[in-house]
């Protein structure tokens, strides 16, 4: 077998920006891989990769001629899946402001800063929901895909759908600045919300998110307070189902919870305030639940106005609360962070946040992979298997004895191309 890939023209692909070169044929010879449907770590680990997929895993004898790749010490897992970040978006200066200040052309600029943070951090692939700045989302999605820029797999929503002055509609200025129609996502009554939901998808979303319910990080009402009626939810969700598309509920109230999943959406954001019927309603729909529950102190109370401080001062123990519950219950969970809200490249952390909460590793694991993959409805990564995308992360460690190996991977791989090689460490 030839010798590890040249460092050299990896370290220079990796500071160009662009995806390395992939070699026909690779062996990840790692001391075991985590097989996340079982739950275990299965010793020793030679994975064959060839092109962009998994080739073999353990076969009886390797391919000659093939590029060995030593990554002795560490185990291999599924690149991760965030079904939950806003890559184009970001907490940080005067970022209530930016939307006056900023063209899409900025967002864009940010989300590939962002794009490759979150790859570098072992997310392999993420569902944009909301990309605040028309379709930065998807040109970003496109840039990648082309190899122009490093980055996850993106599933894109473009904007966001909201009622006038709703959770996703900019609020908090003058008469006639930023307003907004169907176009841009702001959306009153069916034929509205058909027309948003319509003009999404022509120009590249590949999921919808309407926001159900108020917000924390918004100037309007109560947080859990509905937005849509029954009509227009279900209005949206018949359309985007028609086109294939799924949809994702912005949801913190109980209210906008349950009407929600009963107009059937495919997955509640958020959570927050869950009471016994909504769990039974989430069970019996099996609708996923992405609950985003941030790490101590990466969330800066301090940095928000005192409206948008007492909302969040309200929600945020009452979601954890909600998440125990729901955990318990065996609810269907995915795995999303809301990464723009805090620092993006921390995704990982919130593995360990689940555990704490009730949740055990495997399954915290699981709704990172298999569970995410499941709701973006894809069956083609999420596990170490033949014919499933080469998109692997390594970590020193048993990450089943202890998730927060996660946030500190030593191995990136997407598609066969290796974004961090172990001795960039």
């Amino acid at each position: 077998m030839k010798t590890t890939r040249s460092l050299l023209c990896l370290a220079a692909a990796l500071l160009l920006g662009s995806a390395p070169a992939r070699a026909e044929t690779l062996v990840l010879r790692a001391d075991g891989y985590l097989d996340v449907v079982a739950g275990r770590i299965v010793r020793p680990a030679t994975v064959v990769i060839e092109g962009e997929t998994i080739a073999a895993v353990n076969p009886a004898s390797p391919p000659a001629g093939a590029t060995e790749i030593d990554l002795s010490g560490l185990v291999l897992a599924p690149g991760l899946i965030d079904v939950h970040t806003h890559l184009t978006y970001e907490i940080s200066g005067d970022w209530r402001h930016r939307f006056v200040h900023e063209t899409e052309a900025d967002a864009a600029l940010r989300g590939a800063k962002n794009a490759r943070k979150t790859l570098l951090a072992g997310f392999t692939t993420v569902r944009e929901l909301g990309a605040f700045a028309g379709g930065a989302d998807v040109a970003l999605m496109h840039a990648i895909e082309r190899g122009d820029l490093i980055g996850p797999r993106i599933v894109p929503a473009r904007q966001s759908i909201s009622i006038t002055g709703g959770h996703c509609d900019v609020t908090g200025f003058a008469p006639g600045i930023l307003e907004g129609g169907p176009e841009d996502g702001t959306a009153d009554g069916v034929d509205e919300v058909l027309k948003a939901v319509r003009y999404q998808i022509k120009y590249g979303a590949k999921v919808i998110k309407i926001c159900a319910t108020a917000g924390v990080l918004s100037f309007e009402g109560p947080v859990g307070a509905p937005q849509y009626s029954m009509a227009e939810l279900r209005a949206a969700v018949e359309e985007a189902h028609r086109h294939g598309v799924k949809i994702a509920a912005h949801a913190h109230g109980t209210e906008g919870i349950k009407m929600a999943i009963r107009a059937g959406i495919d997955s509640v954001e958020h959570g927050s305030l869950l009471d016994d019927e909504a769990i039974e309603l989430l069970l019996e729909h099996g609708t996923y639940l992405v609950t985003n529950i941030y790490p101590p102190g990466v969330f800066d109370y301090d940095s928000l106005p005192p409206q948008l401080r007492a909302k969040a001062e309200y929600v945020f123990p009452r979601r954890e609360q909600s998440f125990r519950r729901a955990v318990e219950a065996g609810v269907k969970m995915a795995y999303g962070t809301d990464a723009g809200v805090y620092e993006h490249g921390l995704n990982a952390q919130q593995l360990a946040v689940r555990v704490g909460l009730g949740m055990t590793s495997a399954d915290a694991i699981r709704s990172a992979t298999l569970h995410a993959a499941d709701l973006l409805g894809v069956d083609d990564r999420g596990r170490v298997a033949p014919g499933l995308l080469a998109d692997l992360v390594a970590v020193a460690g048993d990450p089943l004895a202890d998730v927060a190996r996660f946030e500190d991977v030593r191995f990136v791989m997407k598609g066969g191309a290796i974004h961090r090689p172990v001795e960039s460490r």
